[in-house]
């Protein structure tokens, strides 16, 4: 488990809470997924009968040691942000961890808010020193373009070509 997150974000919007996800927060969560049209082009629709599915899934995350997934909560505590994190151990790099970002969600009632930044923020300069991780890295769908120029505003450079296989 990830320590940091019982710390708050060092740039919260209006109160904004940072914690760890839990199974009270599956529908939040699934709402989040669907409000993104890249992630409903890809069966993320908020169906009821794919609630097992994700249920399955979120239990797997916090039962992994390695992984964490967090929400960000507004002061009414609605679920208003995402973001799973793994820590991965490697042997490159003289032996650097590095603290992998996905599935970064915001609602899209609430972008250009600060949530966004907030969290990422929180990863770079709370969780990543905590985990002693020397890199924070991510991917984006290559349509993403305005999310590619907020990860550039935070300070991420695209230096990789990322591929996917599914099965």
């Amino acid at each position: 488990m990830i320590d940091a997150l019982t710390l708050p974000a060092p740039l919260p919007e209006a109160g904004l809470e940072i914690r760890r996800a839990h199974l009270a927060d599956l529908e939040a969560l699934i709402r989040l997924m669907s409000d993104d049209p890249i992630s409903a082009a890809r069966g993320d629709v908020s169906d009821p009968a794919d609630e097992p599915l994700y249920r399955a899934a979120l239990e797997a995350v916090v039962a992994d040691p390695s992984n964490e997934l967090v929400v960000a909560v507004d002061p009414d505590g609605v679920v208003v942000g995402t973001l799973q994190l793994t820590r991965i151990p490697g042997l490159a790099r003289r032996g650097s961890t590095r603290l992998l970002v996905e599935a970064v969600r915001v609602a899209s009632d609430r972008r250009s808010a600060g949530i966004g930044s907030a969290l990422m923020r929180w990863v770079m300069e709370v969780v990543a020193p905590s985990t002693d991780a020397q890199i924070v890295q991510l991917t984006s769908d290559a349509k993403r373009e305005a999310a590619h120029r907020f990860y550039e505003r935070l300070g991420f450079d695209r230096s990789h070509l990322g591929f996917k296989y599914l099965v």
